[in-house]
């Protein structure tokens, strides 16, 4: 979590204070440690950094049924069911396919929840090394149907869900519509925090992967620390796991991706982007400059992380309320 040789001046100077702190502790690197360890580093650097937890009418843990057992969700509802069945965006935490959980994205959902004014609902997917693609991408697959399907008993509508992710969990949510368009499940909308969508060797060659990739805290070592034991030996080409190699864009939903400056994945956003737009799907794209990886995390100590959170929800309260146009697959 050293800034190496990055001039780190060049940041925001609320991300260059959390950066020094994080340098002041002296701890190693996260990806030389084990996988247990590194998971709690992640989980509490969430819950320290990410500001107010805010208050839900009510949470509660569902399990939905998935390939290999139950999928543990987090249901986050801001207010009281009322004769109208409501809204849900389906959250899928980042973490580069190796940690992050329900507790580590718990603020994140809760923010977005309390400016949407509709329901949250997380998804804690099976995660590598344990469980190598295609596990994960499987898992929320399985967890988006059975949401959809339960919706009604759940007091939610159906017709009104979105998905939404950050870093890897981005690459899940722009996974998910892509898998599920013209089915059953209709997406209205996806919420893109620089996500995740290229797993193909070729992507290490990104302008921004070599310009950014010793800046803290995604840095090219960590990137292939949490990445590597997903992949393993799969094949990097599939779209549950690349789905910028997608050849098709068009039909997906309307969608809000959000970039940073000094991401390494920030030439990922930006082509997810071309690639929608240049197929009719209509983008709002955010590049926030002077921002790192991984900093909507830091929404308690970062104004900027907790601007783009507030956006975001109303993008989403936008989308999920609008009394037409909702999207629905081939129509």
């Amino acid at each position: 979590m050293t800034p190496n040789s990055f001039d780190i001046t060049r940041l925001d100077p609320e991300v260059q204070a959390v950066l020094r702190e994080m340098a002041a502790q002296s701890l190693p690197p996260l990806e030389t440690l084990p996988i247990a360890q590194m998971r709690e580093v992640y989980r509490t650097q969430g819950d320290r950094l990410g500001g107010e937890a805010k208050p839900m009418h009510e949470t509660r843990g569902l399990e939905a049924d998935g390939p290999l057992g139950s999928i543990p969700l987090r249901l986050y509802r801001p207010r009281a069911v009322g004769d109208t069945p409501q809204p849900a965006t389906i959250y899928l935490h980042g973490g580069g396919w190796t940690i992050g959980d329900l507790e580590s994205h718990d603020k994140i959902c809760r923010r977005l929840a309390h400016g949407s004014g509709g329901a949250v609902i997380a998804v804690d997917y099976r995660l590598a090394p344990e469980h190598p693609a295609p596990a994960g991408p499987e898992d929320v697959l399985a967890a988006i149907r059975w949401i959809a399907a339960h919706a009604g008993a759940l007091g939610l509508d159906a017709s009104r869900l979105a998905v939404a992710g950050d870093s890897a969990g981005g690459g899940l949510a722009a996974m998910a519509c892509q898998q599920l368009r013209g089915s059953e499940v209709a997406l209205c909308t996806q919420v893109l925090f620089y996500p995740g969508v290229d797993l193909t060797p070729d992507s290490d060659d990104f302008p921004s992967r070599q310009r950014n990739g010793n800046v803290p805290p995604l840095t090219t070592d960590l990137m292939h620390a949490l990445a590597e034991p997903f992949i393993g030996g799969y094949d990097t080409t599939d779209l549950r796991v690349s789905p910028l190699r997608a050849t098709d864009f068009s039909g997906l939903p309307p969608a809000l991706i959000v970039t940073a400056e000094y991401d390494a994945l920030l030439d990922e956003g930006r082509r997810y982007r071309y690639a929608l737009e240049a197929a009719g799907v209509p983008v709002v794209y955010e590049e926030v400059p002077r921002m790192v990886h991984g900093f909507i995390e830091m929404a308690g100590v970062v104004s900027a992380a907790a601007h783009i959170l507030d956006l975001a929800a109303a993008f989403l309260c936008r989308q999920l309320n609008a009394s037409s146009g909702v999207h629905r697959p081939n129509q």
